[in-house]
């Protein structure tokens, strides 16, 4: 009885994303926060970077490769992505049942005004460890009502004007009393070595096109340059030049399916001086050259 209502609840989902998943990829919605997401064959394991988010996925899997992690999110299981950080992932879906997922941006704005509204750390104590900036967490029946009531608003223009900012506050305060809140507290623990980092990423991402500074990152994160660097490491996985080289390559990679510019205009576009060192640094990451992109 409980699994035949776990699937039922889980058709309703399906039902609701697929009018608005009118293309493979990410689709737009009314609310600028929310996308849905459909992939409609397996698509290998390559690099990808996201927004920090939460990725609901009601039909199909996906596999998340993490350094040492894997992580597998699908119909039973949402991901949250508390850092913007580079990792692998991989994408299972068939023709007649493709993948079919919603995209929910974090507003840290939304998150603090939450976590003071709810007390803080008051009560729970934030891991003295880093976080983990990407885990899978189970979705159970308070967070699938959450989502599908949320879906059903992006139906209704109307509704979404008028309601729309509540059912994402609802839905957000439903993952801050889940087993994962931690990490997402720990993004607006305005002292904390995880919401410096978060700063310092935010900066690197609005400036990743210029020479690196590893000085004025460690000064947005409030820090020493070797503390910064020992914590963005810990956080990221990656050290900040290799953070910005594979955040450079992925924008690449966009601008190449996106824009159909030339190999050396998009070299330049992202920050390289040097295109024949781009290349070289793109076929190594995407094991194919820049100007293959598109037929890959």
């Amino acid at each position: 009885m409980l699994l035949t209502r776990h699937l039922d609840a889980n058709a309703t989902l399906v039902s609701l994303i697929q009018p608005l998943a009118t293309r493979d990829g990410f689709v737009p919605t009314e609310l600028p926060e929310v996308k849905v997401l459909r992939a409609s064959c397996d698509v290998a394991r390559g690099p990808q970077i996201y927004e920090p988010s939460l990725m609901i996925i009601v039909q199909g899997s996906k596999l998340a490769y993490l350094g040492p992690r894997t992580l597998e999110y699908g119909a039973g299981h949402y991901l949250i992505q508390a850092l913007s950080v580079p990792f692998e992932c991989e994408t299972f879906a068939m023709p007649d049942a493709p993948l079919l997922g919603v995209s929910i941006a974090i507003d840290r704005a939304l998150l603090g005004e939450l976590v003071l509204a709810m007390g803080g750390a008051a009560g729970r104590s934030v891991q003295a460890q880093t976080p983990e900036s990407m885990t899978s967490v189970v979705l159970d029946d308070t967070m699938r009502g959450c989502v599908e009531r949320l879906l059903h608003c992006l139906h209704d223009p109307l509704e979404c004007k008028v309601m729309g900012q509540a059912r994402l506050r609802e839905l957000m305060f439903t993952v801050l009393r889940g087993p994962q809140a931690d990490v997402l507290r720990a993004l607006v623990e305005q002292h904390g070595q995880f919401a410096r980092i978060s700063a310092s990423l935010n900066h690197l991402h609005e400036h990743y096109t210029e020479p690196l500074n590893v000085e004025t990152l460690a000064r947005c994160a409030n820090m020493s340059a070797s503390t910064f660097h020992e914590h963005f490491k810990r956080s990221t996985l990656l050290s900040p030049v290799q953070y910005l080289k594979r955040l450079r390559l992925l924008k690449a990679q966009q601008l190449l399916l996106g824009e159909g510019l030339g190999v050396a205009q998009v070299a330049h576009r992202v920050g390289y001086q040097s295109t024949s060192q781009f290349s070289r640094e793109y076929k190594r990451y995407f094991e194919r050259n820049p100007g293959d992109e598109r037929a890959a």
